[in-house]
Parts: C-alpha cells; sequence; structure tokens
C-alpha cells in the first residue's frame, strides 16, 4: 500500500479464489451474499475498566515487509504509516469535514484572505529524548521537503504556493521567506495565492531539527535516525525494531494529552493466510487492512467486533503514457501505444467490475465512475457513470480504432497490423491475486486484446512500485489503488507536476482544470464543485487510468479493547487513550 501526504496507495487486497471460476467476467455468476454495511458501528463497545500498563498488538495484514521508512516526509508505504501514527503526529486535530481544528497540540490563526497562517505550538509538546517542539522543528520541516537534494514526493502545489518555497526549491536561496518564525513556538507562512485547500492539506508534520539537522537531506530518507531510531512526540517511543517485521513501542510518559494507558504497543506484519487463525487465538488485537473478502468466514468470531467505514480510496488500472522526466520534475506523455483514446475506452468498456464487485466482494466494494470516490460525498460527481461492462462496445471502438485480427489467432493487431500485445503489471499478495490478474486479463481477450502479465508473473509489491515509479519499459498498464487522503484536491495524483502521476498522462485542459480547483476564485464551494464536476467528466472521457472500484474497509477488534475508534474527527490524538480491559486477549471458543 501506499499513503502520501494525506495520501495513500493501497494493494487491492484479495479475491476469493472460488469467484474466478468462470473464464469471463459475463459468464456463471454466483449469488453471494450481500452484506450490510451500515451494520457496522465505527467505535469498539466495552463498558469494562481499562487495566494498568496494558500492552496491545496491532497486526498489519501483508505478506509484504513494511518499507520502513519512518517519517512523514519520505515514507510511501501505508504500512508506514500505520507504524507512524503511534510515535509521530500532526500537530493540528480535524473535523470531521477534514479541516483544521484548534483542539491539537498547536492552534492557529488564518488571515482573511488565506494568504497568511500562524501558528502556536503549545510548551507542553516534547520530543522523545526531552526537547521541546519548537517553531524551528516546524520550519525545519518544510525546508527538508523544498530542498532541492529532496527526492520524496510531499513537494506539491500548495508547498509551492509558499512564498519564497520556488526559490528556495530551485537553489536560488538558503531560506523560504515566505515561512517566518516569531518566537520558539510561533510561526507565520505566507502564500502567494489563496487556496481553498489549505485547511485540509497544509503540511502538519514538524521533524527534530536537533536530532537530524546534521544529517544531508539526500540522505536522510536512508538513514538509521529515521529506518531504525526515529523520535517523535506522539504517545509511544519506538523501543525495538525488527526491520520488515515489527515494531515495539513503549509508554511516552511526558506526552502532551497526558500518561498513555497503554505501557506497551507491539506492531508486527501478519500474513493474509494466517490473519483468521491470529485473531481467534487473540495474538493480535487489531488487523489493519483485514482482507474483507474473508468475512463471511470471520464474521462469527465471537472474540472480536468489526468496525467497518467507507474509504478514502479507489482501486485503479493505469496506462503508462510516458515517462518522468527527473531533470525538469515532470511527466512527458511520450508513448505511443496507448495514445489514441479509443484502445483506452475499450479496455475500460471490456472489464466487468460489477462482478467483481457483487460476487467477489459480497457487497464490501461498488464500480469506481469517477476519480473522486464517494468519500468526498460535496465533491463526488454522481452523474458521471463511468464505463458500465459492454464488450460489444468495446468490440466497436477498437474496430474503429483499427485493431483487428487479421492472422485469425483470435487477437486483434494494431492498425498497422503488427502483433499487439499489452503487457500488464499486477501485485502479489494472497493466494487469489493471480485470480483477479486472470480475470481481467481474460475479459479483455474476450474483446481481442492480447494482454499478458509482466514477466510473466506477479510481482513483489517493493518491487512493483520501484517498477511503475520508473517508468519501467516492461509496464504497458498496471494494476494498483490510490487513497486519496481527506484532501480532494487531485492535483498531487494527475497533474504533469506530481511524481505520483504514475500514468504521465499531460493534457492542456487538464492542467487548467486542476489549477482552478485550487485558486482563489475555488474559495466559493460552488465554484470549486462546478470545476470538479468538469474535471471528473473530463478525466472520465480521456481515461489516463481506469477506476475499477470504491471499497469498504473491516477493522477486527479483539472484545477487550476499548476507545478505539475510525471514526473521522475522533480519531485524532486517540491513542493515548486507547487501552485494554484484561491482560490477555479474548480467545473465539471453537
Amino acid at each position: 500500500m501506499k499513503k502520501l501526504k494525506l495520501l495513500s496507495l493501497f494493494i487491492a487486497f484479495a479475491l476469493l479464489l472460488s469467484a474466478c471460476s468462470s473464464s469471463s467476467g459475463g459468464s456463471k455468476k454466483k449469488t453471494a451474499e450481500k452484506v450490510d454495511t451500515s451494520l457496522f458501528p465505527q467505535t469498539v463497545k466495552n463498558d469494562k475498566e481499562i487495566i494498568e500498563d496494558g500492552t496491545l498488538n496491532y497486526g498489519l495484514v501483508t505478506n509484504t515487509p513494511f518499507e520502513g521508512t519512518l517519517d512523514y516526509a519520505f515514507y510511501q508505504g501505508a504500512y508506514d504509516a500505520e507504524i507512524l501514527q503511534f510515535f509521530s503526529e500532526p500537530l493540528f486535530s480535524y473535523n470531521a469535514d477534514h479541516e483544521m481544528t484548534n483542539d491539537g497540540p498547536a492552534t492557529f490563526e488564518l488571515s482573511d484572505d488565506w494568504k497568511t497562517i500562524t501558528i502556536k505550538i503549545s510548551d507542553k509538546l516534547k520530543w522523545h529524548d526531552g526537547q521541546p517542539v519548537t517553531a524551528e522543528d516546524y520550519e525545519y520541516s518544510f525546508l527538508v521537503i523544498g530542498h532541492p537534494d529532496y527526492k520524496g514526493v510531499r513537494y506539491d502545489a500548495l508547498m509551492e504556493n509558499i512564498v519564497g518555497m520556488a526559490e528556495y526549491h530551485a537553489g536560488k536561496a538558503d531560506k523560504i521567506s515566505g515561512i517566518e518564525v516569531l518566537d520558539e513556538h510561533t510561526l507565520r507562512i505566507q502564500f502567494k495565492q489563496s487556496n481553498p485547500s489549505l485547511l485540509t492539506g497544509l503540511w502538519p508534520y514538524a521533524m527534530p531539527k536537533h536530532y537530524l539537522g546534521d544529517v544531508p537531506v539526500k540522505d536522510l530518507a536512508k538513514s538509521d535516525k529515521i529506518r531504525t531510531k526515529p523520535i517523535g512526540y506522539g504517545p509511544f517511543k519506538v523501543k525495538n525494531i525488527v526491520p520488515g517485521e515489527s515494531v515495539e513501542f513503549e509508554r511516552f510518559d511526558d506526552y502532551w494529552k497526558g500518561k498513555p494507558k497503554l505501557k506497551t504497543v507491539i506492531v508486527k506484519v501478519v500474513d493474509p493466510s494466517v490473519v483468521l487463525e491470529s485473531l481467534k487465538k487473540g495474538e493480535i488485537d487489531i488487523a489493519y487492512g483485514f482482507p474483507t473478502t474473508m468475512y463471511p468466514d470471520a464474521k462469527n468470531l465471537k472474540n472480536v467486533q468489526y468496525l467497518g467505514r467507507i474509504e478514502n480510496a479507489y482501486t485503479y488500472i493505469g496506462f503508462k503514457l510516458g515517462h518522468w522526466d527527473a531533470k525538469k520534475n515532470e511527466a512527458v506523455m511520450d508513448n505511443p501505444k496507448f495514445q489514441d483514446v479509443r484502445l483506452r475506452q475499450a479496455m475500460a468498456y471490456a472489464i466487468d467490475n460489477k462482478t467483481v464487485a457483487e460476487r467477489f466482494y459480497h457487497g464490501l466494494r461498488e464500480p469506481a465512475t469517477t476519480l473522486i470516490p464517494k468519500f468526498f460525498k460535496t465533491w463526488h460527481n454522481d452523474k458521471v457513470k463511468g464505463y458500465n461492462y459492454d464488450p460489444e462496445k468495446a468490440k466497436q471502438l477498437l474496430d474503429e480504432a483499427g485493431y483487428k485480427d487479421v492472422d485469425g489467432d483470435g487477437f486483434r493487431e494494431d492498425p498497422n497490423g503488427k502483433k499487439f500485445v499489452i503487457n500488464f503489471a499486477s501485485m502479489s499478495g494472497s493466494d487469489v491475486a493471480e485470480p483477479l490478474a486472470k480475470f481481467y486479463i481474460q475479459n479483455w481477450k474476450d474483446v481481442g486484446l492480447n494482454v499478458q502479465l509482466t514477466n510473466g508473473r506477479l510481482i513483489e509489491f517493493n518491487s512493483f512500485y520501484d517498477m511503475v515509479e520508473k517508468d519501467d519499459p516492461n509496464i504497458d498498464i498496471y494494476q494498483a489503488a490510490w487513497g486519496t487522503g481527506t484532501d480532494v484536491d487531485p492535483w498531487g495524483l494527475y497533474s504533469k507536476k506530481a511524481p505520483f502521476n504514475y500514468s504521465r498522462f499531460v493534457d492542456e485542459e487538464n492542467e487548467r482544470l486542476l489549477e482552478e480547483g485550487h485558486s482563489e476564485k475555488a474559495l466559493d464551494k460552488e465554484y470549486r464543485k462546478k470545476i470538479y464536476d468538469q474535471w471528473q467528466e473530463y478525466m472520465a472521457e480521456k481515461v489516463p487510468v481506469i477506476p475499477t472500484l470504491y471499497r469498504y474497509e473491516l477493522w477486527p477488534v479483539n472484545n477487550r479493547v476499548k476507545n478505539f475508534t475510525i471514526e473521522w474527527g475522533k480519531n485524532s490524538f486517540m491513542w493515548s487513550d486507547v487501552g485494554v480491559t484484561s491482560d490477555k486477549p479474548e480467545v473465539a471458543k471453537e
């Protein structure tokens, strides 16, 4: 999985092996039990007293080691983000609309024109080594992300909007003129233009300048101070790390909200194949990344309760349309293979997402229609219907574009009569990751397209993203998923200036709409809504990526856990309040 900014990229988790028993998306459909998602609460129920000095076991459900880049400025894996939350937190709290509030360890004042924000950090906030968190620490995080040697992905449109940031980023200045430290705990940031994403997208993390400042920015991401000995100001301190496998945390008594109720938290990787057994035995108290396809087999476990919510995420299939120019820091759309939009549209019509959602996921997925998911109730354009399964329409478009079966082998040649093979990169995962990839391949075969797995196999998670990010020529299309975070602005995923624009789609109208979406005029929500409606329609027409599924996530939680919630606006800084009501996890009775 990947998370970024307040963004995240997720692995498409398991599909049941039996779900792919038919060769085509449109045949031999089985009736699946549909889950009523309204039945899932978002907060655990437990009326018992929390015990002192308890231990909580937190499972990361994956068959891939976590990357271990444990700093918000550099991490990309969602599992790293799950580890970070225990020891490193944002300076601000957020409400149910994902807007910053003044209930966290830092407060802010915003000018009427939305061009100046003044932040004051509480003097109660301390790093794990006892040093105070200062305004210079917060400034330092911007200096790192804006540095010319910074190779991460957090440098975005809102960063560049800071006065003086572009000059600093280009190496023409040694400071950011628009960021001013007023005193030990107060910082002021000035912006060139008002931006409606300010309260949902402002970078909220400080970095310990006294601890990291002697490490060159180009070396920070791989340094021991980030990978094996990180410090933060969250409720728990890192005690021990087994790289890729587990992290043990101990309580931070000087936490700004007060002494946490848990003494120890152990975060560990749990393979999807054994997660049910781990839950039954009480080996983990909470399972993050629980494959929802397992719910029918797990729903009757008496020792856990299930929390659920709509994810701010969607799965998608991307087309490799070009490459990333590292010198210019922008995408270049120069791959001729998928330049004909009719080919891209045909491949979208060819896949049967309704079957995947209903039969494979028991109603815990639904076909995706736009690149702003339903999580964003205000901004999602429900008038855009996307690409419903229509293989005949797909065939018609391919015929019009000149893709025809010239030699009679069942596969279409390209418009020049040459063999046309599409290399499809898909990640390894559970036992059903391969049947999922084969299901899509069969859908495309049904309309005459010869799609094959890149290198003839599924690709391990970290290697997959390395290949996608480096525009490996062996990848024509790829299957992945985005977590959108809580800022609706899609610039960071689809602008030509955004490294996460993995499809390398470059288009003037796309850029115009993205810029308008966070312009001063977009402070008017009606105007911004109009722009994002247009953007969703336009991207559906151009289809540089095919959104496939919106998703619902489930969190199995052992009955002994108390004060754990996944409700937006109520889960800010909750970990100091979470506790357990017995010294041993509840075990499922056979």
